[in-house]
């Protein structure tokens, strides 16, 4: 999975058509349900920022953002995306299952967007992830995760996923998707054609990783597991569908593999 995306970093803003159009609209849409269901929240930790989109999103809007990722190709990029925007966000390289380790217990909202949690392949890691996640809110805070409906996706082999073509900077690129199942699990090539418009060569690039189709059932059963309470799914307020939940309780235990 890092490989995946440390191999993504440069090209991760062309899977929008206008990456920071995508940053402004998804900072509004985060902004509302945040104020919506945890007013008052200042601080926010992102376990899976990628290059930054929701995190320079909600930095923009005046939230106190800290950021981290398993790639750190992806982090180097988020942070140049930030000072470029002169937006001061705390950005480091770690592992949501060991988010309590790297970041403490001291955030009002704990998000992961994108499809991130997909990519640990069994419920155990799930149920990890969220209890790190839960053990980093204050009493009271928060929790986003925007998934995929995997309900709504076919299962079988050589499954395009076409994502159109971009251009800048004197290159066109073609981007696409294939999916190849096997269970409840998938195998992922991402395929980015490049080409240059004044030479008319053509370069391709391929990252591939492993995604788990678990559905959003599952994962608020998980979150409920995890100790979250008033978990749901919100749907038709973020690109893609949301999971939240809100820690009501004190979680003094730290989670462990072991956890059933």
């Amino acid at each position: 999975m890092t490989d995946f995306y440390d191999e993504l970093a440069p090209f991760y803003h062309l899977i929008y058509q206008d990456w920071d159009a995508s940053v402004r609209r998804q900072g509004d849409q985060l902004s509302r349900l945040i104020e919506s269901e945890w007013p008052g929240c200042g601080s926010v930790l992102d376990v899976s920022c990628g290059i930054g989109t929701q995190a320079i999103a909600l930095a923009q809007r005046g939230y106190s953002v800290t950021g981290s990722d398993l790639s750190a190709k992806e982090i180097e990029r988020a942070r140049h995306e930030a000072r470029a925007r002169k937006i001061d966000i705390d950005f480091s390289v770690g592992d949501m299952r060991e988010a309590h380790a790297l970041h403490g217990s001291r955030f009002d909202l704990v998000i992961s967007c994108d499809n991130s949690v997909p990519h640990l392949l069994t419920d155990d890691d799930l149920l990890l992830a969220f209890r790190q996640m839960i053990a980093c809110l204050r009493t009271g805070g928060g929790c986003i995760i925007s998934v995929r409906d995997y309900a709504l996706e076919a299962r079988g082999k050589n499954l395009v996923k076409p994502y159109g073509v971009r251009a800048e900077n004197g290159k066109r690129y073609l981007l696409f998707q294939v999916w190849d199942f096997v269970g409840e699990h998938y195998d992922l090539s991402f395929f980015f054609i490049e080409e240059d418009l004044s030479t008319l060569e053509v370069e391709t690039y391929a990252m591939r990783s492993k995604y788990y189709a678990v559905s959003i059932d599952k994962l608020c059963e998980l979150m409920h597991k995890a100790g979250f309470q008033d978990v749901k799914r919100v749907d038709g307020a973020f690109y893609q569908p949301l999971v939240i939940g809100t820690k009501a309780t004190e979680q003094n235990r730290l989670p462990n593999r072991s956890e059933e």
